[in-house]
């Protein structure tokens, strides 16, 4: 078993992508004066969305790649899982952004949570098939 290092480097990428969202969550609260909830605000709302739905698919997805990494899984797979989660993850913020139903918003809501899910999807049952459940 050796260490994740190319999951860690798209992690790194990743967690300046979570931390310039956490920013425009921070920026659109000093700015709306909403300390808490969204305070009618839509583009705050978004905000929280985009950053909310990083921290509910990023963290496991990740999870899940580092174990196949350490478990041997070919550096190409690798590179293939982490690079369309970093595609997720930057295509879904523009989708959020963008005006409801223009192309824009159809490509990013729905091409980022359709890579999201199918990651999810791929990872459980790569992991699920390569786990030696006799210890």
């Amino acid at each position: 078993m050796h260490m994740p290092s190319i999951t860690a480097g798209y992690l790194a990428i990743l967690a300046l992508i979570y931390a310039a969202l956490a920013l425009q969550v921070i920026r659109l609260r000093r700015n709306s004066l909403a300390p808490f909830s969204d305070g009618g605000n839509i583009a705050l709302r978004n905000a929280i969305r985009v950053h909310a739905n990083f921290m509910e698919y990023v963290p496991i997805i990740t999870l899940m790649v580092a174990f196949l990494e350490m478990a041997g899984a070919p550096p190409a797979r690798v590179h293939i899982l982490m690079g369309a989660l970093l595609l997720s993850q930057l295509i879904h913020p523009l989708g959020m952004y963008a005006a409801p139903g223009s192309l824009r918003f159809s490509i990013g809501r729905a091409g980022g949570i359709f890579i999201t899910i199918g990651l999810l999807i791929t990872c459980a049952v790569t992991t699920l098939s390569r786990t030696n459940w006799d210890g």
